[in-house]
């Protein structure tokens, strides 16, 4: 009976119940039972099921607990004490002060070391920045990778008592990376394929070389991708089907939650480096902001998932984004450098007549009234007659010199400060779910590359989304036309460039002889002019 005594304790010895398999001797069912693949694992009694001992019922003793499971990926422990004390135990102490500014410090060092190393790759220019953005997400990948393969081996040893000796399963991470490069093949390519055709037509060589593949571009990436998954079929092994389909699921999964996302700030490069680094730069101050006003003033918890944000932070980095936005955005506005569209793969200089959003307008209430609707307008003025003569006068001859540049600036710190920060929750949640802290160590002070892109993961299809379809007008360049030629067959590209060739004859930019001269030179390479050029009906 020295067992039924001992039985509740914590840290009660688990070994007499696998080896005995009763308690207290006495008709209890057996806590352990055959699981699917043979092996043994423990089946917790239920707790207060009382044990017979002699036809006399003894009082209902709870059942040894198991300890604390560390590798469960669905978010339940198991305490040694009861849920109940466990529920109300206290969070832990803060840091102390040295501690806190210590870390802030380290923190400091590597954000002023990344943003030297950002700057200098801006000065390089669009390409460089665009295999900087690759570099980036192919580390991000890598890490979470890494997390799914690890996550998914913590999951089943947590499901086994006695796990077998496993050997890896060849060919997984291969697989991850090949899905990786040929998402880049397919995204990449699209957002360039414009610049890409000025480069490829300034030599013929380049153009039959690659010519085919840009006109087949969507078919090759397809094929690729059943590549892919005829490999993975192919790779199945007997024993291994789960966990092979579940990194097959992890892998789609990370592509489809972060690779694709981050590169739409590749097309948003090319469009002016202003509609990449405004955003960027937006989420970074909302970020430093944010962690500075929680830091100093934070005493409001504002989200279960991050326990250090608080309302204060919140708000404080809010508002100092809305004003940073306004003056880094006509900063940006004066440099050619970051206003102007990049039209080819080239690495100069860039000169360009900047857009009229980059120039100064002035703006009136008066005028703004009359883009607002007729109740409203009424209402503004009901309550302007509540103000002081003076001031209500000076609030309608209120006029603001502005590039329309830092009103769209407005509308993306709104969007960093508020919505952005959802995907760090996202992150966050994410990790408590794998009970980590950071998704890695690339950064000091920082975690990994995954710890600080999180908030950018949202923000970069915000950007690509707005500038499309509330900034950009339809332009024409050589890129898009060269896009759109591309799609005609070779009679019709003669017959397109024979055109041109007209109209530039007309404009007396080429010799009138042009004609002539290239006509006799499709006589030579026996290109019938009929066939060629086909007669309107």
């Amino acid at each position: 009976m020295a067992a039924s005594s001992t039985r509740g304790a914590k840290g009660g010895s688990e070994g007499e119940w696998n080896q005995a398999g009763i308690r207290d001797g006495q008709g209890a069912a057996s806590p352990t039972e055959m699981n699917g693949d043979g092996g043994l694992h423990q089946r917790r009694p239920r707790a207060g099921l009382a044990a017979a001992s002699e036809g006399a019922r003894l009082p209902a003793a709870s059942p040894p607990r198991a300890a604390p499971s560390t590798s469960s990926l669905d978010g339940d422990y198991q305490y040694d004490t009861d849920p109940g004390q466990a529920a109300n135990s206290q969070p832990a102490p803060p840091d102390p002060p040295a501690v806190r500014y210590k870390k802030m410090w380290v923190r400091t060092k590597s954000t002023l070391g990344m943003v030297g190393s950002f700057i200098f790759v801006i000065y390089m220019g669009h390409v460089p920045l665009m295999f900087m953005i690759f570099a980036i997400q192919a580390t991000m990948c890598r890490e979470l990778f890494k997390l799914a393969r690890e996550g998914q081996q913590q999951r089943q040893s947590h499901h086994q008592q006695r796990p077998r000796r496993r050997r890896p399963v060849v060919g997984t991470r291969f697989q991850q990376w090949y899905f990786f490069f040929a998402a880049a093949f397919w995204l990449y390519l699209r957002f360039v394929q414009k610049n890409l055709l000025v480069e490829i037509t300034s030599n013929a060589r380049l153009a039959r070389v690659f010519g085919w593949l840009l006109r087949r571009h969507s078919f090759a990436s397809y094929s690729l991708y059943t590549a892919g998954i005829i490999n993975f079929v192919l790779s199945l092994e007997r024993g291994y089907y789960l966990y092979q389909f579940g990194q097959f699921a992890w892998t789609h999964m990370i592509l489809l939650v972060v690779f694709i996302p981050t590169s739409f700030f590749v097309s948003n490069i090319f469009d002016g480096l202003i509609w990449f680094l405004l955003p960027c730069a937006l989420v970074i101050i909302n970020d430093i902001s944010a962690y500075l006003t929680g830091f100093f003033f934070g005493r409001t918890p504002l989200i279960k998932l991050s326990p250090k944000k608080t309302w204060e932070g919140f708000i404080g980095g809010l508002l100092l984004t809305l004003v940073a936005s306004w003056y880094l955005a006509r900063y940006m506005s004066r440099f050619p450098w970051m206003v102007c569209e990049r039209n080819d793969l080239s690495m100069g200089w860039l000169r360009c007549d900047p857009d009229t959003i980059f120039k100064d307008h002035v703006y009136t209430t008066a005028a703004a009234a009359r883009l607002l609707s007729s109740p409203l307008v009424e209402r503004l003025t009901a309550l302007g007659r509540l103000l002081p003569p003076a001031l209500a006068a000076w609030l309608w001859n209120l006029r603001i010199v502005a590039a329309p540049m830092q009103l769209h600036a407005l509308m993306l710190s709104l969007f960093a400060s508020v919505i952005a920060p959802f995907g760090g929750f996202f992150a966050s949640g994410f990790k408590r779910g794998f009970k980590i802290k950071d998704f890695g160590d690339s950064i000091p002070g920082h975690g990994g590359m995954t710890d600080r892109m999180d908030c950018q993961v949202v923000m970069a299809v915000f950007a690509y989304l707005y500038f499309n379809n509330v900034v950009a007008r339809q332009t024409v360049t050589v890129g898009y036309m060269l896009q759109k030629a591309l799609q005609l067959d070779g009679v019709h590209m003669l017959e397109l460039f024979t055109k041109l060739g007209n109209m530039l004859v007309g404009e007396e930019v080429l010799p009138e002889r042009f004609s002539d001269d290239f006509a006799r030179l499709l006589r030579t390479y026996q290109v019938p002019l009929k066939d060629a050029f086909p007669s309107p009906i």
